[in-house]
């Protein structure tokens, strides 16, 4: 593990010494700094699933929330969806886990795979490298709500606390699930 101690070693997940993320460097240009840090928060999510049984992954073990890992990675794939894709790059494409009618879906209909939910999620990380290595952090996309101009490097930040946040949710419900701590 890059540069942290295990803070119970009876508690610290046997997967997690396998961790494979890549450090953020200390000193780059703004894009790298960037996108090292979200692909970062990417790795660190995925590992945090990592290792737990298929079906346990969609328990909501914080009642009476409906959080649960499966249902915060169809979220992430929504969120990079919507931000990369249709606010930023302007693709015209649906909506992943959400509508109008069934705004929680990500979270309170938990159908389909787990591994198929990876994979979207997977895909749509892999999209947002894509869309942030061929434009500036200058330019700009258009949100939706406002119809004013939002910046890459916005975008980016955003997506940084937004990841921030959930893997703080992640670490509660992995912690409940199987009592591992850590990455």
């Amino acid at each position: 593990m890059t540069g942290a101690s295990v803070p119970n070693p009876k508690h610290y997940s046997a997967t997690w010494s396998d961790d494979t993320r890549i450090t953020p460097p200390d000193v780059g240009d703004e894009r790298e700094i960037l996108s090292s840090v979200l692909d970062w928060h990417r790795a660190t999510f995925e590992l945090k699933c990592a290792g737990i049984p298929r079906e346990r992954l969609s328990e909501c073990s914080v009642p009476p929330s409906s959080l649960s890992l499966h249902g915060l990675v169809r979220h992430l794939a929504g969120v990079e969806r919507w931000w990369f894709r249709q606010q930023f790059a302007g693709e015209d494409l649906p909506m992943l886990y959400y509508s109008d009618d069934d705004p929680d879906q990500d979270f309170d209909t938990l159908d389909g795979d787990v591994d198929e939910a990876f994979g979207v999620w997977r895909a749509e990380c892999e999209r947002s490298r894509q869309i942030v290595a061929a434009a500036s952090l200058d330019d700009t996309g258009i949100r939706r709500r406002t119809g004013e101009p939002i910046s890459l490097r916005r975008i980016m930040v955003h997506l940084i606390a937004e990841y921030a946040r959930h893997l703080g949710h992640a670490d509660l419900l992995r912690e409940r699930i199987d009592g591992s701590v850590g990455a």
